[in-house]
């Protein structure tokens, strides 16, 4: 498995939907070959997870490589990027791989978290448009908000008679996402009828398709089609060579956040600030946007992810961060991209965020996945938090050695 630091907490899950047909390596094309790299080693990824002064660790991540239908990814990288790309350039298995990483954040308990890490990656793969219809009629079912729901992302595989020819489009891997996301939902809210009304998970999930002919790994490929699927508030940071400047890929899902207010005003109740002064949806929920937390859905809370894609230069880009709030409640997008930049390799990256935010006291579950893309190591430019960093530094010390005294 892959690098975690000394405290993190192994968790089973009692779910097994289909045989694992993912991969724990990458491979890529030379001269003399395939080459396969092991997605374990700290210096092709770098994930480091930690409980904090929390009983539990609620956390819990993936990093595989998935198969994916080569024309599907065609369909999305015209759709999105306008670029005409062709698979059959590439041998089978080099067309269809995309890298998957992913990070859960759990409440209520560990077990959404659990059931993501084990299951999501494998849906990504193994969901259908048949299954569309299915799924719509089940989040339809929960009444309240999803009454008036028409399908989202997945509108025109849910209802094809309201398409101009009475059919339904070809699939994309915004659609796919979409409906790994609900199956997701679906699946753990049947399956686990005990804890799924009141346990939940955040879901952030980053997809890397190298576009290179011949076919290159994620950390070395000039151009790649990224799409993030998410739900919650995990941060996913790109950091670009020039500067170190940094380029958020997630929005936070919080009920006084533009979008989700907006989005959730119909429903006619209200956020809650609790003791810390942090807004709760329904007095109880940080975020409107997860997996589980079946009682609530009634009012609004929704699996549906919200889907970015972006078309890199690899080398422009040194590395993409996913951080869960346990880092980004106590350091900013800036702060977190900067701490990676002088980093040896992935995992170090991975490390140094995670001590310095420990250093300023975070107690929360924590996780951070560091992606080396094609301009790792070439930051140029002033590391422009490092004032910062040190003044923060300098006064959790003083804040400590006085509370010792």
């Amino acid at each position: 498995m892959l690098c975690l630091a000394a405290r993190t907490l192994r968790r089973s899950t009692p779910f097994s939907l289909t045989r694992r047909t993912v991969s724990d390596v990458v491979k890529y094309q030379s001269q003399g070959g395939t080459v396969r790299v092991p997605l374990g080693s700290p210096k092709v990824i770098g994930i480091v997870s930690t409980r904090g002064t929390r009983d539990h660790q609620e956390d819990a991540f993936q990093a595989a490589a998935l198969s994916l239908p080569p024309d599907e990814l065609a369909r999305s990288v015209s759709k999105h990027h306008d670029i005409n790309w062709h698979p059959s350039d590439l041998p089978k298995d080099l067309a269809s791989q995309v890298l998957f990483v992913g990070i859960y954040d759990g409440h209520g308990g560990g077990q959404a978290s659990s059931f993501l890490k084990h299951n999501l990656h494998t849906l990504f793969e193994t969901v259908e448009p048949s299954q569309v219809p299915e799924v719509y009629k089940w989040l339809r079912g929960q009444g309240g908000y999803f009454r008036r729901w028409r399908g989202g992302e997945l509108a025109d595989w849910a209802n094809p008679a309201d398409n101009p020819d009475g059919r339904a489009p070809p699939f994309d891997l915004s659609a796919r996402a979409s409906l790994a996301f609900l199956t997701a939902d679906k699946q753990f809210t049947e399956g686990d009828p005990e804890h799924s009304p009141t346990c939940g998970a955040t879901a952030s999930v980053a997809l890397l398709q190298p576009l290179d002919v011949p076919a290159a790994p994620f950390f070395s490929a000039h151009k790649i089609a990224v799409t993030v699927a998410h739900v919650g508030d995990t941060r996913v940071l790109l950091c670009a060579t020039d500067g170190g400047r940094v380029e958020p890929l997630s929005e936070t899902h919080h009920a006084e956040t533009r979008g989700e207010s907006a989005r959730l005003r119909r429903m006619g109740t209200s956020r809650v600030m609790d003791s810390f002064g942090e807004s709760r949806w329904m007095g109880a929920l940080a975020n409107t946007r997860c997996i589980g937390d079946s009682q609530y859905k009634q009012f609004g809370v929704t699996p549906e992810p919200t889907i970015t894609t972006r078309l890199l230069e690899g080398p422009h880009y040194a590395y993409m961060i996913l951080v869960s709030d346990g880092i980004s409640g106590i350091l900013s997008d800036d702060e977190i991209v900067d701490l990676a930049r002088d980093a040896a390799d992935p995992h170090v990256a991975a490390q140094t965020i995670l001590s310095f935010a420990e250093e300023l006291g975070t107690q929360d579950n924590s996780t951070v996945i560091v992606v080396p893309l094609a301009g790792w190591g070439k930051i140029h430019g002033p590391d422009a938090t490092k004032e910062l960093r040190d003044y923060r530094r300098r006064q959790a010390m003083n804040s400590e050695r006085e509370h010792r005294m």
